[in-house]
């Protein structure tokens, strides 16, 4: 539960504080430890306000660069606010979450408009805990503990290598149908797959990408995504070769005439990660933030694999092989 508490000239900022027992009374008394000095503090605090009366929060930039908590009032919210901060300049108001004072700034100004910021030494990051901790105060949902497990990391490495053996698998099998019905083609595009992969790992080890499980479901996803740019093509190309072009004609016009669907359904793919992402930072969601990310890295690779290296090793082949037969060499 999150709550504001009037503390007066208290300097509440300069150390820990733990609220040991709030609300409770008619006159929303608040008894406050120092946690330092291990004594309860003789001052009476009351409840300003709760985060019900929170109607939004979020990171904002000041005239400087500098990071800052902006939040916005609901109506009876910024009555209350208005008129305590107005009586109140140059005191401290303590936000409390769960018993925990999270933050204590100083009251500079009046805030009558119904928002304002809470400023400080914030970079990003600090501000965007600070945020998602009012942000997620501010619900009316009682937390209750329903079940609690404990699970040894020997469980989670064996999920790990398990779902590293099922991708492997998966490429395997994925490697073979390429090369079974796509004959020629399928073995550029099975070679493309595998520098594919070598150049996604080389970047997620060089940037410092920690492959959990969401983000190894991220990138065999967007393997996938290389996979469908390369069908698109494959299918565009004997169509061609169906409809009496040449080799060079049909090479040509399956890219052209491919890249639309594989842009659009890329670019639909690279959408919802960014909305995944900032899902993830504006609301601790890490989970989804690395699948997010591999996500989106593999996908920009993939294009690059199915546009360029899967098109200049076929192009190579064909010159190389004179090519009579298209009915074997293309599975046509």
């Amino acid at each position: 539960m999150l709550e504001f508490f009037d503390v007066g000239d208290t300097p509440v900022a300069a150390c820990m504080l733990l609220v040991t027992d709030y609300g409770l009374t008619e006159d929303g008394r608040a008894e406050v430890m120092d946690v330092a000095e291990g004594e309860i503090a003789p001052t009476i605090y009351h409840t300003v306000m709760t985060g019900g009366d929170l109607d939004d929060v979020y990171v904002s930039q000041d005239q400087v660069g500098g990071f800052q908590i902006a939040f916005a009032l609901t109506d009876n919210g910024s009555d209350v606010f208005g008129t305590h901060t107005s009586q109140n300049i140059n005191k401290y108001l303590a936000i409390v979450l769960d018993k925990v004072v999270i933050s204590a700034p100083r009251i500079q100004s009046a805030i009558t408009g119904g928002s304002g910021v809470i400023t400080g030494q914030f970079d990003y990051e600090s501000a965007n805990n600070l945020a998602i901790q009012l942000r997620y105060g501010s619900l009316p949902i009682p937390l209750k503990i329903v079940e609690s497990r404990i699970i040894g990391p020997t469980l989670g490495e064996d999920s790990l290598q398990r779902s590293m053996k099922a991708g492997v698998v998966g490429m395997i099998i994925v490697v073979l149908f390429m090369g079974i019905y796509y004959r020629l083609p399928g073995i550029a595009a099975d070679i493309s797959i595998l520098l594919y992969a070598a150049i996604a790992f080389a970047i997620f080890k060089y940037i410092g990408v920690t492959l959990t499980l969401p983000g190894i479901a991220g990138f065999m996803l967007s393997t996938g995504s290389a996979l469908d740019a390369n069908i698109l093509v494959f299918e565009r190309l004997k169509e061609e070769l169906r409809k009496g072009r040449t080799l060079k004609q049909a090479f040509d016009m399956a890219w052209s005439r491919a890249w639309s669907s594989i842009r659009d359904s890329n670019a639909a793919v690279l959408i919802t990660s960014l909305i995944l992402f900032w899902f993830g930072s504006a609301f601790g969601a890490s989970i989804v933030k690395g699948f997010a990310l591999t996500l989106a890295l593999g996908v920009l690779i993939s294009l690059f694999s199915s546009l360029y290296i899967t098109r200049t090793l076929l192009a190579v082949a064909l010159d190389k092989i004179k090519i009579n037969n298209f009915q074997r060499w293309f599975g046509i």
